[in-house]
């Protein structure tokens, strides 16, 4: 009975992060490591296992939705998808190197410290439906960093283009890094680096990052599947549950305010950093 139920938490924990994770572009691993560590106890190394393969399913699952939508930028996802993985190699090598050194108390930290600083560019945006107009730049123009598409919620085609190019790939590889390091799809970076650096509206932002979580979490996952970090049947649980929340949200995120959809966005980036810092104090005391 212990382990069916146990089975049930996992697939109803795997919905509810999937769900949140397809609205807000987290991509549901950011979501999902502190909902197993803090309140099912699963070691963080297994959680995060578990949560890339998740992170695979929630792309999967959200972005061909949003991509038959027309509102993920593809162009622009594979374009910064090159400085992801090399990201998410390197911080792969050094969690393992944390994990085999039992410093585990280390990534709750900075897990926290990662999702808390997420909130501050959000709060700058916060009353914005669409981003304030930015004069084009060289990378505009070169790299192609523009779109269209049409705003159920606003009732209108809206029309966009990126900026800052370089900026955005700074930040994408320390997305990726942290996606390595912490075995999540690091979509609150991706977010922040569209919608904050290359200044995208925050729904192409979400769903480009929703895009690319999966090509990020593939590379990571490679690595910890070498390493024994990921249990079949946990992964397989998780991925399925996230599945069908990323699916669901998906059907959602179209009709929501974007400024309602960044406050929901800030409201969970809140509690979980807040959460996983106190967690990780608490193991190294």
């Amino acid at each position: 009975m212990n382990d069916i139920l146990f089975i049930f938490s996992l697939l109803i924990s795997s919905i509810i992060a999937g769900f949140i994770g397809s609205l807000t572009g987290l991509g549901g691993a950011t979501v999902l490591v502190p909902i197993y560590t803090l309140f099912l106890s699963i070691p963080i190394e297994y959680a995060t296992g578990a949560s890339l393969i998740s992170t695979i399913a929630t792309s999967s699952g959200a972005a061909s939705a949003y991509v038959k939508d027309r509102i993920t930028n593809v162009r622009i996802g594979m374009g910064l998808e090159i400085a992801t993985t090399t990201g998410a190699i390197i911080g792969s090598l050094i969690a393992h190197y944390i994990y085999e050194h039992h410093l585990a108390f280390i990534l709750f930290i900075i897990f926290g410290i990662v999702i808390l600083t997420s909130i501050y560019p959000q709060l700058k945006k916060a009353s914005l439906e669409l981003p304030k107009p930015i004069k084009p730049d060289w990378t505009t123009r070169v790299f192609q960093l523009y779109g269209k598409y049409y705003d159920i919620a606003l009732h209108q085609e809206v029309e966009y283009y990126g900026v800052r190019w370089w900026l955005g790939e700074i930040i994408m590889f320390f997305a990726g890094m942290i996606s390595g390091l912490l075995g999540i799809g690091s979509g609150a970076l991706k977010v922040i680096g569209m919608d904050w650096a290359m200044n995208l509206p925050i729904k192409v932002s979400t769903t480009t990052s929703n895009f690319m979580i999966g090509v990020t979490a593939a590379t990571s996952s490679s690595l910890y599947w070498f390493f024994g970090y990921i249990q079949p049947l946990m992964a397989g649980i998780t991925a399925i549950g996230v599945l069908i929340g990323s699916f669901a949200g998906s059907k959602v995120l179209p009709k929501i305010r974007n400024v309602r959809l960044r406050l929901i966005f800030m409201l969970i980036l809140a509690f979980l950093g807040i959460e996983m810092i106190i967690r990780g104090a608490q193991l190294w005391i």
